[in-house]
């Protein structure tokens, strides 16, 4: 007798006697379901399990003992093995062995704990993985599937099919595979395999025998419309304009179909289109300048695009515009602090995403987007953007519209205060109380304001003077609180 045949031995005598129940390593059947979508649960939730479970057939739901008979059994296994095979994915391994329970033959198949999880339904997506729990088998949580697959490194949700097989002029169709070689600045191949041979080589899309899967960066990145595939429909980028402060009059609201890297210009020249404009005069010529920087705006979306948390289902990226600021929000808590976006060097969730974009120029290589959109907001004399945590699964930016440097309040002060402090920083120079006064426009005389602004910083922990022993007020400088 095997290792998990005296553990399949086990745990059946242990469910049966004294009281018969079904703890979660196990599932008593009394026979074969015709239902294959439940089967593939049940071999999706053992399949996810750590050290698998099994599945008994010839045992009825209150634990009497039937029996199976051999022709039986064997169209059990035939069918629970296709199941196994095309039915979840990754495919699952079983085993299976008769054992002996009260003079009766009894068909247990073992399921074998997957290397690779989580184990879902075919054709619905990671979000269709189950598990074991309280002796049912049930669908996992949004939290027990990152779970699951922080405990399997294999996993990468880009890769991960979107679609069913498709034939290939079925693939191309759905799929902006010009926008795929423009981007790439390279020449579109004349012939249909050639295409195909190269959405291949970038993981777009995965051949299958003579058909192909369009993967989830495939989709995300260059699908026509991208609802056309059900489970990403709502990671389609949402642009929202309300009317003065506040949600309660939307003055426009558009969603895009396009895939985040062929319809990245779109978005941004869209999103531009919207944003107020300020009339300055310049050498006695008038010129509307736009209120935000644009590069900032391109910087944030970016991030929201790439950073965001794919297994978070209902909700997707958003730019929301307001008439004193725009709110740019993504599913996901942030993988580092808030604090450390300017120094911290780049971390994604979705690194073979990123690593694409990157390529393509739509999100900076050395993770300085984020230091972009600080020293804009300086250059255009704006506050200090504000990065909120929303609830527990939201990143929140908040770019500000201009206001006087005697509107902000105190929040705003030390916040840029702070942010400029990280900016000197990172670029090898530090702050002092004449640069912080050139971030604010303050003159030289009034110098106390700059003092002020800067104590209040160091009250709430944020930075620190780099020489805790010099003894010159005047020529003090300051460093983030983190650094060494």
């Amino acid at each position: 007798m095997t290792e998990w045949q005296k553990r399949a031995e086990d745990s059946l005598k242990r469910s049966l006697y004294p009281v018969p129940q079904e703890p979660n390593e196990l599932d008593w059947k009394s026979r074969l379901s015709d239902d294959s979508e439940r089967l593939a649960q049940h071999i999706s939730a053992f399949g996810n399990r750590e050290n698998g479970g099994f599945i008994y057939f010839g045992i009825e739901n209150n634990g009497r003992i039937d029996g199976i008979g051999k022709d039986q059994s064997q169209e059990t296994t035939k069918r629970l093995g296709n199941i196994a095979r095309e039915g979840v994915e990754p495919a699952v391994v079983l085993d299976h062995c008769i054992l002996q329970v009260e003079g009766k033959p009894v068909l247990v198949v073992y399921v074998q704990e997957s290397l690779q999880k989580p184990v879902h339904v075919r054709g619905h997506g990671i979000h269709a993985s189950y598990v074991r729990s309280a002796g049912q088998t049930r669908k996992m949580t949004r939290h027990e599937l990152q779970q699951c697959i922080a405990r399997s490194p294999a996993f990468r949700y880009e890769e991960e099919p979107a679609t069913e097989k498709l034939t290939p002029d079925q693939t191309l169709r759905k799929l902006d595979y010009v926008s795929f070689f423009d981007l790439l600045d390279r020449n579109l191949p004349t012939g249909r395999e050639e295409i195909l041979d190269a959405l291949s080589a970038e993981k777009i899309v995965l051949p299958s025998g003579a058909h192909f899967v369009i993967t989830n960066l495939g989709a995300i990145l260059f699908a026509k419309d991208i609802e056309e595939f059900d489970h990403l429909k709502r990671k389609a980028v949402r642009v929202i304009v309300y009317h003065g402060l506040d949600r309660l009059r939307t003055v426009k609201e558009q969603t895009g179909k396009r895939g985040y890297a062929s319809g990245f210009e779109g978005i941004i020249k869209y999103v531009n289109d919207l944003l107020p404009s300020n009339e300055v005069i310049k050498q006695a010529l008038r010129k509307q300048v736009k209120m935000y920087p644009e590069l900032a705006i391109r910087e944030l979306v970016a991030n929201a695009l790439i950073h965001q948390d794919f297994l978070i289902t209902g909700s997707g990226p958003m730019v929301e515009i307001f008439s004193d600021r725009i709110e740019v929000s993504n599913p996901g808590r942030p993988i580092i602090s808030t604090m450390r976006f300017i120094d911290h060097p780049p971390r994604s969730r979705n690194e073979i995403l990123a690593s694409f974009m990157r390529r393509v120029n739509i999100c900076e290589e050395r993770g300085s987007g984020i230091d972009k959109v600080v020293s804009q907001a300086e250059l255009f004399q704006l506050p200090a953007p504000a990065f909120l945590t929303e609830a527990e699964d939201f990143l929140k930016v908040v770019l500000y519209a201009h206001k006087p440097f005697a509107r902000m309040q105190k929040e705003d002060k030390v916040r840029a205060c702070y942010q400029h402090c990280c900016l000197r920083y990172v670029s090898n120079e530090r702050m002092s109380n004449q640069t912080l006064r050139v971030r604010f426009k303050i003159s030289d005389k009034n110098y106390p304001i700059a003092s002020r602004i800067i104590s209040e910083t160091i009250k709430a922990g944020q930075i620190k003077p780099s020489d805790p022993e010099s003894a010159s007020k005047k020529f003090t400088t300051y460093v983030p609180y983190w650094a060494s």
